[in-house]
């Protein structure tokens, strides 16, 4: 195995010398360069695994070279050495397509982590992006440039805001950063902001000591220490509360932690990815959002496109959808119809592929002789029209539920209203309804109003 070559590019002789020390202990060689110059002519002339480069030097600066390096040799990893506080120039490194950055004076466990996974970059390459074309389905344009800019993005340790709407697969494209990067044998771990109650986040997040509060009988690890070494994904980060996004902050500038009733800071090594549907640019205007966390998790953004914007992909998705439905079934394959096809393509879709998903396993439920055909879809039903036709205030009201959540409220009231009409006569609802007997009953059992 040819032992790895570093290249240190520094204008202080006792921090080339740690440096050098340092890498020589993990087994890397080294070349030193004291300015920009030497740096860009030793980079013409050898074959690098990595770059550690100051931010100031004599005849430029560490952006400069991280520039250049993103020109000629893309694909060498190149991360920064900051002095204390400066956080906003570290910030722009990454955005320039740096790899990490390591803060002076410098943490030998933490710059020995970044070395490392920057080390393990090339050797996790596959080739063209199988995996991602296998798992986020579409042959679109704007799909194809999803993929490219993920496989570009997981040789990154910078923080990726993932945003899109619900239903896009926000999770899904952080687990494909997470897989095609260094980290991918190390933990992922999904974090629903919304999910953990308010008064116990800092202690799933940071962990705390024995006795640090009534209830705390023991020691535990927070999902930081749980995840070090791996990616931790923070999905719906709109909704975590001020107080935590100041602590959060914190953990991503210093890469370290306190858990609740200790003294010590722990060295932390961790991907941050972080997704949300809302509108964080409305949410820091409003207040309701830190500006500066803000800007230290949208280091980079990748946004998702909805499914209407690429309505070739459906078919797609459709065939996939179908076949994972058909899995286990010895009957003859449940298929769609060229009308339902049709359908499907002129449909919105404001809950995208989750929609999708729901409408064909209904179907799939719902419909005779393994076909679906349009009606089967119930994309024209009494419940689409009461969406479409509700009043302002209701909408208002409920603009803020989850999609579901709202359709099946309306869902539920149009049922509802159709059996008393009929005096609970189900097969008169179901004609009231305009959908099939066998329609009402799955939907009286989905809505827990089945007697």
């Amino acid at each position: 195995m040819t032992q790895a070559l570093a290249l240190i590019v520094d204008d202080e002789p006792d921090i080339l010398e740690l440096l050098n020390i340092t890498l020589s202990r993990m087994g890397i060689s080294s070349k030193a360069a004291q300015n920009l110059t030497e740096a860009k002519q030793l980079l013409k002339t050898h074959h690098f695994d990595i770059c550690l480069t100051d931010l100031q030097l004599p005849d430029g600066n560490g952006l400069e070279l991280v520039e250049h390096i993103q020109t000629h040799c893309p694909n060498l990893p190149t991360a920064v050495i900051t002095a204390f506080g400066s956080m906003e120039v570290a910030i722009k490194a990454l955005k320039l397509g740096a790899f990490d950055f390591v803060s002076k004076p410098v943490n030998l466990k933490s710059l020995k982590n970044l070395v490392s996974s920057a080390i393990k970059i090339n050797d996790t390459e596959t080739p063209v992006d199988r995996r991602s074309r296998d798992t986020l389905l579409g042959d679109s344009i704007v799909m194809a440039n999803v993929r490219a800019k993920i496989a570009k993005l997981a040789r990154s340790q910078a923080p990726i805001y993932i945003s899109g709407e619900s239903g896009t697969g926000k999770e899904l494209v952080a687990k494909l950063l997470h897989e095609k990067g260094p980290r991918a044998q190390q933990a992922f771990i999904p974090i629903n902001c919304g999910a953990i109650p308010h008064e116990l986040m800092e202690s799933e997040l940071f962990g705390h000591q024995k006795g640090s509060f009534t209830g705390a009988i023991a020691d535990k690890k927070g999902l930081f220490q749980t995840a070090n070494g791996g990616t931790l994904f923070f999905d719906e980060i709109a909704d975590l509360p001020l107080h935590m996004q100041v602590k959060l902050l914190r953990a991503i500038q210093e890469k370290s932690i306190r858990p609740i009733g200790s003294d010590q800071e722990i060295p932390i090594d961790v991907r941050i990815l972080c997704a949300t549907h809302k509108d964080l640019n409305q949410l820091v205007a409003n207040g309701d959002f830190r500006q500066d966390l803000y800007y230290r998790i949208n280091v980079i953004e990748l946004p998702l496109p909805p499914l209407r914007e690429r309505k070739e992909d459906i078919k797609q998705l459709a065939v996939h959808l179908l076949k994972k439905f058909n899995s286990g079934h010895n009957d003859k394959p449940t298929s769609l119809t060229d009308n339902a096809l049709k359908a499907l393509e002129q449909h919105s879709f404001p809950g995208n592929v989750r929609e999708l998903e729901n409408i064909l396993e209904r179907a799939f439920t719902l419909c005779e002789n393994n076909l679906i055909h349009a009606p089967d879809l119930q994309l024209s039903s009494h419940t689409s029209v009461e969406l479409l036709t509700a009043p302002a205030q209701d909408k208002t009201s409920l603009k803020d539920a989850p999609l579901e959540d709202y359709l099946g409220s309306l869902e539920k009231e149009a049922i509802t209203s159709a059996l008393e009409k009929t005096r609970w006569n189900k097969t008169a609802a179901a004609k009231e309804l305009g959908i099939t007997f066998r329609a009402l009953r799955y939907r009286l059992k989905k809505l827990g109003l089945d007697d």
